[in-house]
Parts: C-alpha cells; structure tokens; sequence
C-alpha cells in the first residue's frame, strides 16, 4: 500500500480539508505537523512553492490545496460521475475558496488602518455576500454544496470552517442553517467522524 504523509502546520486551516479526506477513505497516513516558529523557516525553501500543504505519496511530492483535494476525492469516490457533476463540485470549492481568500486578505493585511478598512467592508459587505449565497447553494443541495449528497466541496468547506472563523473573527455559521447542516453531515461521515473525534484540538 502506498505512503501517505501530510506536512502542515499544526492547525487544521488548508491541511484539514486533506486528512478529511484521507479520513473519509480510510488511508492511512502520517499526520507531520511543522511548527511555524521554531521549523517553518527551514523547511519553507525545500518546499515546490514555498508554502504547505505538500502530500508525500511514496515519495511523489503534491502540492496546492485545492489541486490535492481534486486528486484525492477520485482516489475516495467524492468527486462526480462526469464533467458536468465535477464543474458543480469545482464550483462551489471555488467559490468557498474565493470567500477564504476574501477574509485572508483583510487577516493578513499588515498595515493597521488598511486591515481595519478590509474589516470593515468584510463585516458589512463580503461576508454577508458569501454566507447568504452559499447557505442558499446549501439549501437546495439538502444539505451539501452539490448533487444533493456528500462530496468533497463539503470537506472543503468543513475542513476550513474553523480556520475561517478565527480569521473572520466571527461565528460565521451562526445564522446559517443550511451551512450548519453542511458540517453536521460531513462530520456525521464514516471515517470522517472517527477523525473529528481524535484529531488534535485546534480553534483554527
């Protein structure tokens, strides 16, 4: 059987979405989570991009997020039967991808009076934006982002959810129903739930 190992840091953020779903199909792998203050900086330069995730499979290094949970959802059975399921599921990943990439810029803002001024336009306009369209897209999947039944823009969306309400700074399920339903399926998923249950604590 092939090994599998996952660097990332110790959070669940970008890295989470992918133990999901080597959870969800059963893969063994190893969880090698990297400090960012003590090890991050001697590690950053061997990296194909200077960043992580990266997903060693018997030694053929992955990278990119969203390219590694694509990859992983055929291994496991969660992408679609053909291209028009698969342009539904890679919709509604972008789309919560875009919604990351929103919050993340107001986040990682580095100048004090322009983060406040992202903060500001996130809290009354983007988020609301992105939350009442996703949540709808969600309500009429019965629960899921697409086909009406678990794939891995659900794990996308789970994965990150917590990473993304710490950098929102806001609950950001709170009002939301249907996203709520979201992460009450996936987490209800075999492999998935025995994950949730005894993978490291984190608030992000």
């Amino acid at each position: 059987m092939p090994q599998y190992t996952l660097t990332y840091f110790d959070i669940e953020a970008l890295g989470e979405p992918i133990r999901m779903l080597l959870s969800y199909g059963k893969i063994p792998f190893t969880d090698n989570r990297i400090d960012f203050e003590k090890d991050w900086a001697k590690f950053k330069a061997a990296m194909p991009m200077g960043q992580l995730p990266i997903l060693e499979i018997d030694g053929k290094v992955m990278y990119q997020s969203m390219a590694i949970s694509r990859y992983l959802a055929k291994q496991v059975g969660l992408s679609g039967a053909n291209d028009l399921e698969n342009y539904e599921i890679d919709n509604a990943a972008d789309n919560i991808n875009d919604f990351r990439a929103k919050i993340a810029s107001a986040a990682y803002e580095s100048h004090e009076e322009a983060k406040q001024h992202k903060y500001e336009i996130l809290k009354k306009e983007t988020i609301p934006f992105f939350l009442n369209k996703l949540d709808k897209i969600a309500e009429e999947n019965n629960g899921h982002f697409a086909l009406k039944k678990l794939t891995w823009a659900d794990l996308y969306f789970t994965g990150l959810i917590n990473y993304l309400n710490f950098i929102a700074q806001e609950d950001l399920l709170a009002n939301h129903s249907n996203l709520r339903k979201v992460v009450e399926n996936t987490h209800a998923a075999p492999g998935i739930k025995e994950w949730v249950a005894k993978r490291p604590k984190s608030n992000r």
